[in-house]
């Protein structure tokens, strides 16, 4: 049985992809030639179709990196008004800056310096959307601050959920230093799947990402 995201099919994908930015392109190659995770074009083009279609005012984006994610976010809907994204590493925060002081983005997006977790239980305000792209091993610790964070009718995005599919393999099957992630993961994405105030779907895009609806108050701290 065929696959749609064999090679031939992303080879293919990325032939008939539009052009980025010139700052974005730049990014861009600079994480590929220093090894400095982003996310995969397939991600960034999810992002840019669903926040052009929401319109989302503030944005909470958790793991800054080096900004990439963050500029394309503010560049995909005139809607988007503020950007507030966590990052601890002082070498990416610097990175970051300078990326988004390039791009003229001083002005949207702000980098939350410290631990992600400690920050977001400081946070307040409603948000209209969320990208989590962060520890793996974490995003079953922030989703209760990301359920409070979120306003009802908000949208959360996860990336990287699938783990290069070792998350649909046994734990037993799976590198021994794979099995706490794995573990967790597998939490995640079970509380996204049946907690009553989101509407979920899992999607096979780059490394799997969810897109999660929230429909009502969260209510499990009651």
């Amino acid at each position: 049985m065929s696959h749609i995201n064999n090679q031939n099919i992303l080879d293919y994908l990325k032939a008939i992809r539009g052009k980025d930015t010139l700052i974005i392109e730049q990014i861009r190659r600079y994480a590929l030639d220093n090894n400095v995770p982003i996310i995969k074009d397939e991600m960034k083009d999810f992002l840019q179709v669903i926040i052009a279609a929401v319109k989302p005012v503030k944005i909470l984006e958790i793991g800054t990196a080096i900004g990439y994610s963050s500029i394309i976010m503010s560049n995909s809907s005139e809607s988007v008004k503020q950007i507030i994204t966590l990052e601890k590493s002082e070498e990416m925060i610097k990175i970051a800056g300078k990326n988004i002081t390039n791009a003229e983005k001083n002005s949207i997006i702000k980098i939350c310096i410290g631990d992600a977790e400690k920050t977001l239980e400081e946070l307040e305000g409603q948000f209209d959307l969320i990208f989590m792209d962060a520890a793996k091993g974490q995003y079953i610790t922030f989703l209760p601050h990301c359920l409070r964070l979120l306003k009802k009718g908000g949208i959360l995005i996860s990336d990287n959920v699938l783990q290069d599919g070792y998350i649909a393999k046994s734990r037993w099957s799976i590198p021994r230093r794979q099995r706490t992630i794995h573990r967790r993961m597998r939490q995640y994405l079970w509380e996204l799947n049946h907690n009553s105030a989101l509407k979920t779907a899992i999607l096979p895009i780059a490394d799997g990402i969810t897109l999660s609806y929230k429909t009502e108050e969260d209510n499990t701290d009651e």
